[in-house]
């Protein structure tokens, strides 16, 4: 019984995601009041009536006290958690009581994230951002909504069996010699090659990286390429993911294979089979570019999950057309969210993908476009604090911005529809507020502060979300150059497939910290500073045993452990960096601290307590850590700060000194340069 929406003030369905139970449970309450002979409305139409009463309360509760309920749970026990962004309202239910507030909450986040991921700036203006997630054509909305619901299911997926995703942080496969070779291969072959292509149209490679199913085997940044933030990272994975869909639990290793990889550092080995002398047999492995990698089941009930499973794919129509994302750049002269790149997801073999994002020739519109924005908020804020001659001083006055944006809509032409209706606002807009006839910098400005902003986020749509002008001649890389690009990974890695489709389900393993630590079940440690984190493998199949024994035993660390990192945000919200609990036959540890850059730990400060209805801790939807090193780092001027989480779990027996001796000693270990060189 889960549910996520999200309306407009007006109660106008702007995306719905509903699993089959809460589907069903709809159309049957419709089909007991419908006449007979009379068919059920759209689902669509039911959805939309169910939730009008919610909707339409809530907006009367901002519009007459100016404020609204952020949660409610009903006499069924159905819990529903509400968030309004700008001129659009999220939504989330559950009814099964499997996800709590927090859980709905993160949920509302994310599909946040993935939308401003997918459609940059225009988030920033309702109105467009209304017209974008409700296209008018149907089949075209249909199509966005079945996308959108994809992504969210695929999160969901990872949320629930992958522990990078469990605390939102990237994790690395850990062999040191293949992710050196591999990172050299992108930087000094792959990169290059593309950059210097003539097929490249304009685009520069900035970011490649090779994907593991959803851990990271290898990371290469051009030179003059901004830092791509973990969260922004995180999105990518999930988009991935969700063209490409892991089959990890139908590819379980062999006992052959899980002791081949069972070591976790330099002292494992792995001697990979001669590749094939015959070129047409390692060609027939390579997949068509942009299909879908087939398999063969026995079980029917396997088959039939797949099946259900390709249903839901979406795939861009052109296999070779690249996805528009949109990316946080970090630059000498400021931060710009929201930047356009083109995001290339090449299959090498199932579970193992090629990713490229690349700079697009237009970028710099998106960079101008952004400072407008900022500059017209700004005036708006000041205007509406009453500010109207300090309004039109301050580091980028107006005047300013009135000699750039008038070479700008020059630079822009007015062949474009879009460029003439911002020429027009912005017209009236100087006579607003610099002739003696207007009304200058007052309140009555603050309207035309709106539209200016509706119109550059207009021009910014018509130049990155659609494809006006560029149908005849696609500005991407060639598909040849894509397969080119395909083919030489492929290669590099052709002896090594097998072993890394085993190694990351067995990245490390708990058996080469037992000997140091006896009584340790498992532990996560995360490098917020990086967004990087280590943790020994889950096992949580019946074909597979490892230390945790077989599938029911390994299902309860698990779910020990997913509780556990609940239980500890929670903690955290409420300004806890310290954590240590019993229950039952374990004993849980958490811990946060800080450190500077030679290692030292610092002296341990007061964590900012948090509201219950703030946005989720984590790195993926909002970066609480940065905020929080942020925070930290005022009291150390001029040091670089980073920031440290360790979560371990022992059996119960273990006295209390043992184990937190245990956790200093691995919290020390784990970072050592000689063990994960990489992390």
């Amino acid at each position: 019984m889960k549910c996520l929406l999200i309306a407009s003030e007006s109660a106008e369905v702007l995306f719905h995601w509903t699993d089959l139970e809460f589907q069903q449970n709809i159309q049957e309450q419709y089909g007991a009041s419908q006449e007979e002979g009379q068919g059920l409305p759209a689902f669509e139409d039911m959805i939309s009536t169910q939730f009008a009463p919610i909707i339409i309360s809530s907006s009367t509760l901002v519009d007459r006290q100016g404020d609204s309920y952020t949660s409610f749970t009903t006499e069924s026990n159905h819990v529903y958690v509400l968030h309004q962004f700008d001129e659009c309202l999220y939504i989330a239910v559950n009814g099964d009581g499997e996800e709590k507030e927090d859980d709905l909450r993160r949920k509302i986040y994310v599909m946040k994230k993935m939308i401003e991921v997918l459609f940059g700036m225009v988030t920033l203006s309702g109105a467009l951002l209304k017209r974008e997630l409700r296209p008018q054509d149907t089949e075209q909305r249909a199509r966005l909504w079945k996308h959108l619901q994809s992504l969210l299911e695929t999160y969901s997926h990872l949320r629930e069996n992958d522990q990078s995703f469990l605390v939102e942080a990237v994790e690395r496969l850990i062999h040191p010699t293949l992710c050196e070779q591999c990172i050299e291969f992108l930087e000094r072959r792959l990169v290059q090659q593309l950059n210097s292509s003539v097929e490249r149209a304009g685009e520069e490679v900035l970011h490649a990286f090779i994907l593991v199913h959803t851990k990271l085997l290898a990371f290469y940044s051009s030179r003059n390429a901004s830092t791509l933030t973990t969260s922004d990272l995180l999105a990518l994975i999930i988009m991935a993911q969700n063209m490409y869909p892991s089959n990890v639990d139908l590819d379980d290793p062999s006992p052959e294979d899980v002791e081949s990889t069972s070591g976790s550092g330099p002292e494992s080995f792995y001697t990979p089979e001669p590749s094939p002398t015959d070129r047409d047999s390692s060609d027939s492995e390579k997949p068509v570019r942009g299909s879908t990698p087939v398999f063969e089941f026995v079980d029917p009930d396997v088959q039939m999950a797949e099946d259900s499973l390709q249903t839901l794919e979406v795939s861009p129509p052109d296999p070779s057309a690249p996805r528009r994302v949109f990316l946080e750049v970090s630059l000498k002269d400021g931060l710009y969210p929201m930047m356009p790149h083109s995001m290339y997801c090449l299959p090498l073999w199932p579970g193992i993908s090629l990713v490229l994002l690349t700079k697009i020739s237009t970028s710099a519109v998106a960079m101008s476009v952004y400072k407008f924005l900022e500059a017209f908020a700004k005036l708006e804020k000041r205007l509406n604090e009453g500010q109207g001659s300090a309004a039109a001083r301050g580091q980028l006055t107006i005047h300013d911005v009135r000699g750039k944006l008038d070479r700008f809509i020059k630079a822009l032409g007015q062949s474009e529809i879009q460029s003439a209706h911002l020429q027009q606002v912005w017209t009236d807009f100087k006579n607003q507020a610099f002739t003696k006839s207007g009304s200058g910098f007052t309140r009555d400005l603050i309207p035309w502060c709106k539209k200016m902003k509706t119109q550059l986020c207009g021009v910014y749509r018509q130049c990155f979300l659609t494809d006006s002008g560029s149908s005849d001649s696609p500005r991407r890389l060639s598909p040849a150059l894509q397969e080119r690009a395909q083919t030489m990974v492929q290669d590099k890695l052709l002896d090594w497939k097998d072993f890394l489709l085993v190694k990351s389900k067995r990245n490390i393993t708990m058996v080469s910290y037992l000997e140091d630590f006896p009584g340790l079940v498992h532990f996560i440690c995360v490098d917020r500073s990086t967004g990087q984190m280590i943790a020994p493998s889950l096992s949580i199949t019946e074909r597979t045993t490892s230390e945790l024994g077989k599938g029911p035993v390994a299902q309860y660390i698990k779910s020990k452990v997913w509780a556990m990192v609940n239980t500890t945000r929670r903690y955290l919200q409420k300004g806890y960096s310290t954590v240590t609990l019993r229950d039952g036959d374990f004993y849980f540890c958490y811990f946060l601290w800080f450190e500077n850059e030679t290692g030292y730990k610092l002296e341990a400060g007061d964590i900012p307590v948090l509201p219950d209805d703030s946005a989720p801790i984590g790195m993926l939807a909002w970066d609480y850590y940065k905020k929080l090193l942020r925070y930290y780092s005022k009291n150390h001027q001029g040091e670089a700060v980073k920031c440290y989480e360790l979560l371990t779990i022992h059996l119960g027996v273990i006295p209390t000194d043992i184990i937190l001796q245990h956790c200093r000693q691995l919290a020390t270990k784990l970072w050592e340069p000689s063990r994960n060189p990489l992390l």
